[in-house]
């Protein structure tokens, strides 16, 4: 989520005439008054023809005393509140998705717990089931304002439900000094972004028969950091019975120790660049600290701590993910765990290497093609297989081995996208990380903006909308009944997952799409295969291994043994 797409946007909004006008703020509709545990709202009707309430407060602000600590319930308001705008963002760092704003700049407001929700009309009384969306970008950027969910709510006759959650170092920071300042158990947490997502559904259960939903049948789904933490909520014991299926789309089971964490256990030997609490808060409140003065920092302060580094994320803290986090839970016969639709993308890993100089390069200073096709392959191909061997086959091996069989997965394989100029963004992207999203949603203005009319064309358009109606349906069957295959019709019959690997391949007719696939990748022969690809380099060698111990995989480490690489001094 993280890439720059700098050039082609640029080329893109040059094409259209720069960006668009700031969308106008809607008419209250009278038909959508709602009553919640707060107060009544109002919404409208989108331009889609769907119900819709944003910016609804979950929970209360989490500024001052209230900083790193479990959300609070959010206090009843006067009269009626106009629920016509998504909030502001929570604070993050802009990026190259941002296409009106100069990236590397902090924005956002710590009030920023908020959710959107969309509705077929006529919801109200029908119990329909829930889909809560958690987006990605990392765990550090993202808001809900990007994702209008209308076409989905009206296609699969679901609502829908779009939460913000704490991002970046506000969301995930361990230190003792907080840990001893709890006033109540979960305020000695290190995921507070977990807990916003919990204190979201712990929302839903109580209001959503408001908007036509039922508090008995709610999927989480999310994408990318926000697959990544579906798969949390799935090991968390605080989430427990807030939701009763799940869906993790381009996830991983990553999660680090406590200790880690905050920086009394090292980091393993690789390029990854990392800064745990103890030290960033040193850095922003000085050393030894005390809980009210890191609460009482500046966020440019708490922000600028980290600079180009990375951070902890999805902390096994003993709140909110026990010991072992994602990979132990799974293993553990005895959790109650619920039905599951995990998948990738077939080459997840070309957005991070399509705006890497070293990989691309550009002419006249705006098209960009492969330096070396074949290399950039290999390594798209390499990466993307990680992606899918972490947060696919060793999430539903680990399910399946221990009882839990009810795990479907899949591999979305589109790559149509169009070109412009001499910019082939099917050769460059494929189908690249994020790239389901609007398939997802059915909606392909969502996420990419501009971007998407140069992915998305005339020519793509009917067999982008087969593969977007065929997810929909088994999305949207999932979400109904706990089965993608129920009231399919005469669609492929999806199989479970098995021993050895069985998937869903979404794709367009043109393509052979969709079919089952089976076999599954070898942790144990992947390093071999690496070393007898004569198109990667030995730096790729180690940038790979690099990818695998950033994912904290089981062989991660020993792959960087394996290829030869040395440890960062």
């Amino acid at each position: 989520m993280r890439v720059i797409f700098q050039v082609i946007l640029m080329l893109v909004l040059a094409a259209c005439g720069g960006p668009a006008e700031p969308p106008v703020r809607p008419e209250p509709d009278a038909s959508t008054l709602r009553g919640t545990g707060q107060g009544e709202v109002i919404g409208f009707r989108t331009a889609r023809g769907a119900d819709a309430w944003r910016g609804v407060a979950f929970a209360a602000a989490p500024v001052g005393d209230l900083r790193w600590r479990a959300p609070r319930p959010v206090d009843q308001h006067d009269g009626v509140f106009e629920a016509l705008q998504s909030s502001g963002r929570c604070p993050q760092i802009t990026n190259g998705y941002d296409a009106d704003l100069e990236p590397g700049q902090l924005i956002g407001a710590e009030d920023c717990l908020y959710l959107d929700i969309y509705a077929p009309p006529g919801a109200e009384g029908r119990d329909l089931p829930v889909m809560f969306f958690i987006h990605g970008g990392a765990n550090t950027w993202g808001y809900a304002a990007q994702y209008d969910a209308s076409q989905l709510a009206l296609d699969q006759d679901v609502i829908v439900v779009v939460t913000q959650y704490r991002l970046g170092p506000l969301g995930w920071f361990a230190h003792p000094v907080l840990r001893g300042d709890a006033i109540m158990p979960a305020d000695a947490a290190a995921n507070f972004a977990l807990l916003d997502q919990i204190a979201g559904l712990a929302w839903v259960r109580d209001n959503i028969a408001a908007f036509g939903g039922d508090a008995g049948r709610v999927t989480i789904f999310g994408e990318s950091a926000g697959a990544q933490n579906v798969l949390a909520l799935m090991a968390s014991p605080l989430a427990e019975g807030l939701f009763h299926r799940a869906i993790a789309e381009s996830g991983t089971m990553r999660s680090v120790s406590l200790a880690r964490a905050e920086g009394t256990q090292p980091l393993p030997d690789s390029a990854l660049v990392e800064i745990a609490g103890i030290e960033a808060a040193a850095r922003f409140a000085g050393a030894a600290a005390p809980a009210s003065a890191l609460r009482a920092a500046s966020l440019q302060a708490i922000f600028d701590a980290y600079g180009e580094a990375d951070m902890p994320r999805v902390i096994e803290d003993g709140v909110t993910l026990m010991s072992g986090g994602m990979r132990a839970a799974f293993s553990d016969p005895a959790r109650d765990i619920v039905p599951l639709i995990t998948g990738s993308n077939r080459d997840e890993y070309r957005l991070y290497l399509a705006f890497n100089p070293e990989f691309t390069k550009t002419t006249l200073g705006v098209i960009r093609n492969r330096r070396d096709p074949a290399r950039y392959n290999a390594m798209g191909d390499i990466g993307a297989r990680l992606w899918r061997m972490d947060g696919v086959d060793d999430a539903a091996n680990r399910l399946l081995a221990s009882g839990h069989d009810e795990v479907w997965a899949y591999r979305f394989d589109w790559d149509e996208g169009g070109t412009l100029l001499f910019t082939d963004t099917a050769a460059l992207l494929g189908a690249a990380h994020t790239m389901e999203l609007p398939f997802v949603f059915n909606d392909f203005t969502i996420l990419y903006g501009d971007i998407g009319k140069v992915l998305f064309t005339g020519d793509n358009a009917a067999g982008r909308q087969v593969v977007a109606e065929a997810m929909g349906a088994y999305w949207g069957a999932f979400a109904h009944a706990g089965d993608p295959n129920t009231g399919n019709g005469d669609r492929l019959e999806w199989p479970v997952w098995q021993a050895g690997g069985r998937l869903m391949r979404f794709d367009t007719p043109a393509d052979g799409g969709p079919e089952i696939l089976t076999g599954s990748d070898d942790w144990d022969s992947l390093p071999r295969e690496i070393l007898a690809n004569e198109n990667l380099t030995p730096d790729d060698h180690c940038a790979i291994a690099d990818v695998a111990v950033m994912r904290d995989v089981p062989a991660g480490e020993l792959m960087r043994a394996t290829l030869g690489c040395v440890a960062v001094e």
